[in-house]
């Protein structure tokens, strides 16, 4: 099972992105799958560093990509704050721009690109799981 440990810096998105496209190719994802599971991994990624390591210097995030079969898992650890992405709204997407409601599109996005996502909280660890199956 790979697993690589990154620094929770918005820099090493790329590095993410490039890990999660390397174990979709092996898997024979098309690079149009490849391209959706590469977002929703940098919207995780995104809100983990932004929200959940909110204000902290020297934090990691643990990355895990593993395909069984024709599912590919991506599971991100870190240590920051606990937050349920199940709690939050989905977005109304036909609302004016200026009337919509901050954040939430990243969740949803997960949501939408990803055929499930799981959340746990357990001591300090945070656990967030996403399976996409290969069509």
């Amino acid at each position: 099972m790979p697993k690589h440990t990154y620094p929770a810096k918005f820099e090493f998105l790329d590095e993410i992105r490039e890990f999660v496209a390397e174990v979709a190719r092996a898997g024979k994802f098309t690079e149009k799958e490849i391209y959706s599971l590469q977002l929703a991994a940098d919207e995780a990624a995104s809100n983990i560093i932004e929200h959940a390591y909110a204000g902290v210097t020297n934090a990691s995030l643990e990355v895990t990509c593993e395909m069984q079969g024709n599912t590919m898992t991506i599971i991100m650890r870190d240590q920051g704050a606990p937050f349920d992405p199940a709690q939050v709204k989905q977005p109304n997407l036909k609302a004016e721009l200026s009337e919509r409601q901050i954040g939430g599109l990243g969740v949803y996005l997960m949501r939408k690109l990803m055929d499930e996502v799981h959340y746990e909280s357990r001591g300090k660890v945070n656990t967030l799981t996403m399976l996409k199956r290969r069509v």
